[in-house]
């Protein structure tokens, strides 16, 4: 096994294990959702993301409000949006 390997199988035991926990600190947010440090930090400080500070300086994240924040203003697909416009239209 060379050591990309290793390192792609060391990535998907961590996702693995994140996936379990209920409570994520803030690099585990950032790797979890992609979004860059700097930019979650200003998310946090507008109150943007639901997030907690139980000691006043460490933000932690609870990972069902956060998968709940994340699907926020969902699009429909198309073929979804046609479906409504076609039941509108015939229930006229």
């Amino acid at each position: 096994m060379d050591l990309l390997q290793l390192h792609q199988r060391l990535d998907r035991i961590e996702r693995l294990l994140m996936s379990q926990k209920r409570v994520l600190n803030f690099d585990e947010v950032c790797d979890y959702t992609g979004i860059s440090k700097s930019y979650m930090y200003k998310l946090t400080s507008q109150n943007k993301i639901p997030h907690s500070k139980p000691n006043g300086k460490v933000i932690f994240f609870d990972k069902e409000e956060l998968d709940n924040w994340l699907l926020l203003n969902k699009q429909k697909a198309i073929n979804q949006i046609e479906v409504v416009a076609s039941n509108y239209l015939f229930q006229k």
